[in-house]
């Protein structure tokens, strides 16, 4: 299988697959309302995310299955994570639809330029930067609440209006390399049909 290939066996995708694996841990603290137990786990996938991208890069283990495994360990985590708050804060569910579209949307585009042989790009700092700060403000929203006791739907819609803000840039940026990598593929096709 390609994917137990030793090049695609290194630390970088071990920590991807790790965050993909400590999601279950996460639903099940935040749901049973361990929020400390939740936050926690969710610190954890918050640094190895930090810090895959800085070891592959600096380790020169870059991988294609690390693109895929990088950006779908993003997403899972997401996914759960805004699912799990718009059960225990029904309020922000307006946001939970925007970030499922946004992910979606992504998922579809990067299947599709992998359906059509081209490799989706790599994670974009404006990309890391919106995860950042969707932990960050899921981590004091929950912080509120199991540590103070506090549940202010204006704090949770704030928070969650700005990091809706910073996923919609990255979408947007996104979709600009979407296109001009389809343009590409387009411009090569066209100039192939030409030699012939």
């Amino acid at each position: 299988m390609d994917i137990l290939k030793k090049e695609n066996l290194n630390i970088p995708n071990i920590l991807s697959l790790a965050r993909i694996i400590i999601i279950v841990p996460f639903v099940l603290y935040f749901l049973n309302d361990d929020y400390l137990a939740s936050a926690f786990v969710l610190i954890v996938s918050g640094f190895s995310d930090m810090f895959d991208g800085m070891i592959a890069r600096s380790l020169g283990q870059i991988t294609p299955l690390g693109k895929v495994l990088d950006p779908l360990a993003d997403k899972l985590t997401l996914t759960a994570v805004i699912i799990c708050m718009g059960i225990k804060f029904p309020e922000i569910v307006p946001f939970v639809v925007i970030l499922i579209l946004k992910d979606l949307s992504m998922l579809i585009a990067g299947s599709f330029l992998i359906k059509k042989g081209i490799e989706p790009p790599a994670a974009r700092w404006y990309g890391k930067v919106a995860t950042v700060f969707f932990y960050v403000s899921v981590i004091i929203i929950v912080a509120l609440k199991a540590i103070w006791g506090v549940n202010r739907p204006i704090v949770s819609i704030s928070l969650l209006s700005i990091t809706s803000a910073f996923m919609l840039f990255a979408l947007f940026k996104y979709f600009i390399i979407f296109l001009k990598l389809i343009n590409d593929i387009s411009g090569s096709n066209q100039k192939e049909k030409e030699k012939d």
